[in-house]
């Protein structure tokens, strides 16, 4: 899963999104990808199942993360 850089999200939303939503993300690890999200424009923030990711996915869209649509795979 892909979440992309926007204007509207803060490091902290985003950070703390990410550390709620996605097992095994600390705070700490959250604002590292925040940051990566920031500067690269985008950040893969999860991998595995493909049923776990599109959970993942809408919750992380549903709280107004900027998220790439998923892989077909």
């Amino acid at each position: 899963m892909i979440v992309r850089n926007d204007n509207h999200n803060t490091f902290d939303h985003v950070a703390q999104t990410l550390a709620r939503v996605l097992p095994g993300v600390s705070l700490e690890q959250g604002h590292r990808i925040a940051d990566q999200i920031h500067n690269t424009g985008q950040a893969i923030v999860w991998t595995g199942p493909r049923e776990l990711a599109e959970h993942y996915w809408e919750q992380l869209e549903l709280a107004g993360l900027t998220m790439a649509p998923l892989e077909r795979g």
